[in-house]
């Protein structure tokens, strides 16, 4: 006998469906969330104490420019040195864990398959976790800068800011130039958050996305390292990850950050154009 189609129930609404308050509510909620943000919050104390320990950084001396040779002079110059020691590997975490713990976290508590009997479609279950995911992504990286411009201008005033070249803008012109700083972070990491985001999609494992996603960003890292690439490592995210000092120059340059985000937009949209269609596919047994 052949199945026929029944109407939809009445007020059935799908866009109304797992709703992003819900949805955002649920993941504020969990632990992990909280644990992020208190380590998030405690770097900036860290760092404060070990430079009083340690003392004031000290250049390297071999050639390399560096935010942290001038950590210490004002709170925007502390801001930009804990953004410096965090992007590469500290920030991919939780980008990693709040887009990879996502589908895959469903799936392993047995309650995917629930979630689209509600019923809520696929499309609409995956935008609205892949969209709180990049929230409290962005939100992470807004909280580090944040309190560490507080922390910093606490223990190192509220100055000039140092240029890493060689001379110093204004508390006022620095602000904006953190900003853009900090949007370029999270421009770079949407490749990572884009992975996780895939991973989550194929794996009923959300340890295995999220470590999957942070394991394959520390591999690009890696063969960035690798000069004889050559030119090849200009399509590696990991290549750009550290254009925004360019915007901490006396006259801003904008080629490379725009190099890099287009990379890295780039990479995202095939992740995450891969993951809705493997999804829309996918057999649901969990």
């Amino acid at each position: 006998m052949t199945a026929t189609p029944t109407a939809a129930a009445p007020g059935y609404r799908a866009r109304h469906t797992l709703p992003l308050r819900v949805e955002a509510r649920r993941q504020l909620r969990r632990r992990r969330t909280l644990v992020i943000a208190a380590i998030l919050t405690l770097l900036p104390f860290v760092l404060v104490a070990a430079f009083a320990i340690g003392g004031d950084p000290e250049s390297r001396g071999n050639g390399r420019i560096s935010p942290m040779d001038a950590a210490t002079a004002s709170g925007g110059n502390f801001a930009a040195t804990v953004l410096f020691v965090s992007a590469g590997f500290l920030l991919v975490v939780p980008v990693a864990l709040f887009c990879g713990d996502t589908v895959a976290s469903e799936a392993s508590w047995s309650s995917l398959r629930y979630l689209l009997a509600a019923p809520v479609p696929r499309a609409r279950l995956l935008l609205s976790k892949l969209t709180i995911g990049l929230v409290f992504s962005a939100a992470a990286m807004l909280l580090l800068p944040l309190v560490a411009l507080g922390v910093g201008t606490a223990a190192y005033g509220w100055g000039p800011f140092q240029l890493p070249t060689g001379g110093a803008l204004s508390a006022a012109d620095a602000v904006p130039r953190l900003a853009v700083v900090v949007g370029y972070v999270f421009v770079s990491q949407l490749v990572t958050a884009a992975l996780a985001f895939w991973l989550s999609t194929v794996t009923d494992a959300p340890l295995g996305a999220v470590g999957g996603a942070v394991g394959l960003t520390i591999v690009g890292n890696v063969l960035d390292q690798v000069t004889a690439l050559g030119a090849w490592r200009e399509v590696l995210p990991a290549h750009w990850q550290y254009s925004w000092a360019d915007a901490l120059q006396p006259q801003m340059e904008w080629s490379g950050m725009v190099q890099g985000a287009s990379v890295s937009v780039a990479y995202a949209l095939v992740l995450v154009a891969a993951a809705f269609r493997g999804f829309a596919r996918k057999d649901v047994v969990s």
